[in-house]
This record gives C-alpha cells, structure tokens and sequence, in this order.
C-alpha cells in the first residue's frame, strides 16, 4: 500500500514493518495491514497487525520486550572487540563454534561443549567470513546465493576500470570480502568497501566502518543514526574518488520495496555534495534476474540489462557453463551508459556495433526489430504476427493470438486487472491501488 514503511509504523525484530493491502478480484480495495518487511513467509516472522487495530499497552510491552529478546546477544562494538582478542590467541585455541556461528575465546569453551566446532582457525578463514559461515539460504529473506570467484572477479576488474574507489555493497558479502582483502594485500589497491547487509553475524569480523547491520526491505539501519552517519560519510565523493553502489537481493523479495530502499541511498547519496548531484543518479549494478526487468525499469527507467551471467557458488541451477535452459537467468541491471560495460569476449560475449553494447553470442541483432533482442542466452526468434522476438521454443497461437508455449491452454479469460476487474492494465499499475 505504501513504498517504505509507513510514518508511525509498529516493530517487529526486522525493523519497522510495511503496510500492506488485502486485495480480491474486482474490489478497488482490501483492508490494510502490517506485516514483515523482510520475510514473505509468516513461519520465518509471523508479525501481524491491522492498520485500524488498537493494540493495548500490555501487548505493545510484550511486543517490545520480544523485539528485544531477538537481538543479538553482542552489539557490534563488543563483536569488534572479541575478534581483537581473538586474533591475538594462538592457533590452537581459536575455536569457531558451527551451531551458534559465533567466533569463540576459550572462557567459553565451557558453555559451547556439547556444539560442533571448527578449530585452528586461520587468518586466511577470518578473511573470508563469507566461507566460514553457513549461508543462510531462505530465498525470501536472507538468500544467501554467494558469488562464484569468477563473477566477483569480474565485477571487481569492471569496477576498478570504470574508475570507482569506492562500493557501497549492499548485501553482496563475497564482493565485500574480496576488496578487503585485496586492500589488505596489496598497496597500490586503492579501492574501499562497505557492507550493508542484514545478517548481524559479519559483525564479528568487520568494524563499524566497514560493516552496517541494514535491512534492505525497509531502508532500516540497525545502528540507529550513527550507522547512518556512517553510510552517508563513506558516499561522500571526496578527492574524485566515485562512488557505485552495487547489490544482489533476495530473487523472492518485494522489487517495490527494494526500490524504495535503493531510492533513499540514492537520495542520500545526492545529499553528500551541495552541487552536481541534483539530477544525476548514483552509479549502480543491480543483479537480479532477467525476467524482472519490465519490473525493475518501472521504478528505474534509466536502467538497461547487461548479458553478462552472473552465476553463484552454492545455487543448483545458477551456474556458469550450463547450457539452454540450465544457464544462470541472473543479469546486471545499470544505469551506466551500456557500452562502457565491457564483457569478456574469451567468455563468448562479443560487441554489437549497432546496439552499442556487449552482447552474449547466441544474442543475434534482428534487423526488424532493430536490436539484439535475446534475454536468455539463447537465439531468439522474430515473430512477424507479435511484431517481436520470442523464445525459440514459443509457437504462435491462432486462438490466444500471441506467441506462447506449444503445449499450453487457450482458456485466455479477459478479466483484466486482479484489483479492479478492468482491461488494459496490471495489477501493479492499477489506478485503484494507492502508492506513495
């Protein structure tokens, strides 16, 4: 019902809650509620309140007192200043306990003695938390698909090519890690990073200048105004050094949402300098799959789709070198000019001098529609009827008069829009609907 939480919003442990619409076919609309604004499912987070309910005292103490008992049991100051200690303890007494993901000193040892642990920690693991940690793999929430070192390799040499010193990397870890460590590594690597990320356990190995506690969904900095501060100080262009935010949510969360929140750091962005930002937008590579682009360019018209694949090392089916309809659907959405993004032709992408882009190899141009018109990968196909490409394996349908499926049903209804029954136009665009 709102893009962002709405002003006054009740808690839940994620942050402030989103207002939501309950909507039937043909009804303008739905009585309005509060829900989770980070996790779809209600078995993950079952925060619940209609908008019109009156909550009693005795139940909002409750609920805060819950909110509470969710947070960690360390702040980030105290995490910053275990893994001080931990790093001066010998090998052989760093302990890392795999039930509770928590980095252990030996006057706990005690506490955690029936837990699988992991000993003779090294500094090499400490560098890499992204491998230490189990992923958390709720694809509606945490999601947790990590890059593969191919494609964090990629997008590091892209970033530092196009001249940017500086990555806001909103729930990317793995991108995070690698630039840390090549900082760490080598002097002339003049690239910095910082993470904002919704799971607190990266906490342990980074420090508040490196690492904020964010919920994407809801534009919530955990830490409050200094977290904040710290995000909008790390935007501040200074010295020439530019500034690109890249981030990779979860496929299953609310794109609207997510818009909203990337909407706000934009903002913020543009407040760090009194001139020149007024009308520009922070350079940005959002990675998302390819079939949510009409959606992504709805709030973000500027936006254009890269080929290139970005693939994950513990996904089943987003991989590299998997071919039809195995290959990873995920792209790079971003509002830099397209041909400035160079893909690496030993992968098979090649330049386009029509479309002014790099393009995958099976993306052939089609010279009625003007353009290298593939999505997946694969070579599409022009339909003269539809007056556009379509996937090779779509026939067009005599009765539903468009390209679709050879074994699909032709019981096409003409309802229209879910929310107000009427013809011409989506659910997501209904006029109906209200949106900030």
């Amino acid at each position: 019902a709102l893009l962002g939480p709405a002003p006054g919003a009740p808690c839940c442990p994620h942050g402030p809650a989103l207002l939501f619409v309950k909507t039937s076919q043909g009804t303008e609309e739905g009585r309005r509620f509060y829900a989770c604004s980070a996790c779809r499912d209600r078995k993950d987070c079952n925060f619940f309140q209609w908008e019109d309910e009156k909550v009693s005292e005795a139940r909002l103490a409750a609920r805060e007192e819950y909110n509470r008992s969710q947070q960690p049991c360390f702040t980030h100051r105290q995490n910053v200043d275990r893994y001080k200690n931990f790093v001066l303890l010998p090998l052989s007494k760093r302990r890392f306990c795999q039930e509770c993901q928590q980095l252990l000193l030996p006057a706990e040892w005690k506490k955690h003695s029936d837990h699988q642990f992991l000993s003779d920690v090294t500094t090499a693991q400490l560098k890499s938390p992204s491998q230490l940690l189990y992923p958390l793999e709720n694809k509606k929430t945490n999601a947790q698909y990590l890059f593969t070192d191919r494609s964090c390799q990629f997008l590091l040499n892209l970033l530092t090519d196009l001249g940017f010193r500086r990555v806001l990397s909103v729930g990317t870890p793995r991108l995070h890690e690698m630039i840390q460590s090549k900082a760490a590594q080598e002097e002339e690597f003049n690239v910095r990073s910082l993470l904002l990320d919704i799971d607190f356990r990266y906490s342990q190995f980074y420090t508040e200048d490196e690492f904020c506690h964010y919920n994407m969904f809801n534009h919530h900095f955990f830490g409050g105004e200094a977290a904040r501060e710290t995000c909008r100080k790390f935007l501040c262009e200074e010295n020439g050094e530019r500034v690109i935010m890249v981030t990779d949510p979860p496929f299953g969360g609310l794109v609207e949402a997510l818009a909203s929140s990337f909407k706000k750091l934009m903002a913020m962005w543009r407040e760090t300098e009194k001139e020149g930002h007024d009308n520009r937008e922070m350079p940005m590579f959002w990675i998302f799959p390819y079939f949510f682009e009409s959606r992504i360019l709805d709030f973000f018209p500027s936006f254009s789709m890269m080929d290139y694949q970005v693939d994950y090392d513990n996904h089943a089916l987003y991989k590299h070198g998997k071919t039809g309809r195995r290959q990873s659907p995920v792209r790079i959405f971003t509002n830099l000019t397209p041909h400035m993004i160079v893909l690496p032709e030993e992968e098979g992408y090649r330049f386009c001098t029509v479309c002014q882009r790099y393009v995958s190899s099976g993306n052939q141009h089609c010279e009625i529609c003007n353009s290298c018109t593939s999505k997946d990968g694969r070579r599409w196909k022009h339909c003269v009827l539809c007056k556009k490409c379509v996937k090779p394996s779509w026939f067009h349908c005599d009765n539903c008069k468009c390209c679709t499926l050879q074994k699909h049903s032709c019981e096409k209804t003409d309802s229209g829009c879910f929310v107000c029954g009427k013809a011409g136009h989506k659910r997501s665009a209904c006029p109906s609907l209200s949106r900030s």
